[in-house]
């Protein structure tokens, strides 16, 4: 069984950086295409970054040039480093497979605000 534990969120003035992490058990971490979702308040779960499994990186547009995503594989952990952050990424932040598999963690929320 799969599980994914993320961590790092929480309360952020506009303009300033977070690092979110995900720890992934129960699986070949390595051998998976892994991504970033988050799921603002009233509105559907998006994809935001996504990592492959040889390690090319792709974004949404709203997160372009403000995002990184990165993993390290030998210990079953990907990140997502948020700088420039505005209110509008005020969601719960999500980590699981591309395309996602049925099992989801708990996230962990960013709130951006002043």
């Amino acid at each position: 069984q799969v599980q994914l534990v993320e961590s790092g969120g929480g309360l952020v003035q506009p303009g300033g950086s977070l690092r979110l992490s995900c720890a992934v058990s129960g699986s070949i971490f390595r051998l998976y295409d892994m991504g970033w979702y988050r799921q603002a308040p009233g509105k559907q779960r998006e994809l935001v970054a996504t990592i492959t499994s040889g390690g090319n990186t792709y974004y949404g547009d709203s997160v372009k040039g403000r995002f990184t995503i990165s993993r390290d594989n030998a210990k079953n952990t990907l990140f997502l480093q948020m700088n420039s952050l505005k209110p509008e990424d005020t969601a719960v932040y999500f980590c699981n497979t591309v395309p996602s598999g049925r099992v989801w963690g708990q996230g962990t929320l960013v709130t951006v605000s002043s």
